[in-house]
């Protein structure tokens, strides 16, 4: 089916799109922008409504978001993660049995919505919910402070309600979309579902190719909370003083990254979009140490032309190709999320900088382009809708 098609036919479907909550705008809001885009006539649910106007502008254009009885709680902005069992509730009472299709795009409860016999549900995960499944136990050890042993009780017993509702779910879905292979095999692992593979979509056109020549330093940038190891890359710097490290970004293990840091690393903070992009724009490579889902921002460095020096697990290790692991390589990988192994891939990348191309780095990161993101989706609906959802799995997978 020609691109051209599959949006004319799209645009005819009756959608519900429902997702988790907007707190705000990250990855998962960006999913639901480009669903919308993808199938204009959509109507779009969730629990939480915690947008600007401008905000909500941005992701669903005129529309407005139905959301669940629990967002006129008071305060509820500062407390709603907490109410995951109730959420479970709320997100049931979601009628969506009027929708032609019921697109779902879940890291918890989404997809837990009742859709009617016969009526397709696709459901995109961006993960099972870590919380209560892979990461439970360390999720509930850090309750610890006033009442600790209280609130790692009521945890427990939390999780255990939402793992067996959470159970109840996958039987209610037609399709299973994946946004990378590492959460594939996740999926295959918590709910025993083959899924297929949609890269989340990564606005492309929004980082570009600078006009300057690359200089002597090297980048970082994050929110910085523990997963995302800034005071572990801060560290290896401070233990390279001869190369010098940018950091962009702000956090709860601000105070951390400044311990680790030496003279050679500079912390600029939290930045605009603009001097983020510049910065990508103008850096030797770009350094990312999380194990992510995906992992939107070392695409936006490529896209930049700028080389990825990444944990080659979890989603880097399908979006950064790896010197030695590539013709065309685009970055680096480190398999441990140690100061050792960080500079030994910074050494190796130093080693072989003049296999670097800007333009192969930005090609590889077009492939994660938005308008990839919504011809798949559009493709996958309208086939499964033709042959069932069954046979467009076989059929997919076969390939």
């Amino acid at each position: 089916m020609s691109a051209e098609l599959a949006s004319v036919q799209a645009g005819a479907l009756d959608v519900g799109i429902v997702h988790d909550w907007f707190p705000g705008i990250a990855g998962g809001e960006r999913v639901v922008e480009q669903m919308v885009q993808a199938f204009p006539q959509s109507k779009v649910y969730s629990l939480f409504d915690f947008l600007t106007e401008a905000e909500r502008q941005e992701i669903v254009g005129s529309r407005t978001i139905e959301v669940s009885r629990l967002n006129r709680l008071p305060g509820v902005k500062k407390y709603y993660r907490y109410l995951l069992n109730q959420c479970t509730r709320a997100i049931e009472e979601f009628d969506v049995t009027h929708h032609d299709v019921v697109l779902t795009s879940s890291a918890a409860l989404a997809k837990g919505v009742l859709t009617a016999p016969g009526q397709p549900h696709v459901a995109y995960i961006h993960s099972p919910a870590r919380y209560a499944w892979d990461l439970t136990h360390e999720y509930i050890n850090g309750l610890d402070g006033r009442f600790g042993a209280l609130k790692r009780h009521m945890a427990h017993r939390m999780m255990h309600k939402f793992r067996l509702w959470d159970m109840r779910t996958p039987p209610s879905i037609d399709l299973m979309l994946a946004n990378s292979k590492f959460i594939a095999q996740r999926i295959r692992k918590v709910y025993g579902r083959d899924s297929l593979v949609v890269y989340p979509p990564v606005k492309t056109d929004d980082f570009t190719l600078g006009t300057a020549p690359k200089e002597e330093f090297y980048l970082t940038a994050s929110r910085m909370v523990p997963y995302k190891r800034i005071d572990m890359i801060a560290a290896a710097f401070a233990g390279m003083p001869d190369k010098k490290l940018v950091i962009i970004g702000d956090g709860p293990e601000m105070h951390r990254v400044k311990a680790a840091a030496g003279p050679n690393v500079e912390i600029l903070g939290y930045q605009s979009f603009d001097v983020l992009r510049d910065h990508m724009q103008r850096a030797k490579a770009f350094i990312f140490a999380a194990q992510e889902d995906f992992g939107i921002i070392p695409v936006e460095a490529q896209a930049c032309g700028t080389p990825v020096i990444a944990l080659g697990q979890g989603g880097t290790a399908e979006t950064v190709k790896a010197l030695d692991h590539a013709d065309k390589p685009t970055g680096v990988w480190f398999q441990k999320q140690e100061v050792a192994d960080l500079q030994d891939a910074v050494k190796r990348f130093e080693a072989a900088q003049d296999k670097f191309d800007m333009d192969t780095c930005r090609e590889n990161a077009l492939f994660f382009g938005a308008a990839r993101f919504r011809q798949q989706l559009q493709e996958l609906v309208l086939r499964g809708n033709e042959i069932g959802y069954d046979a467009l799995l076989r059929d997919t997978r076969g390939q």
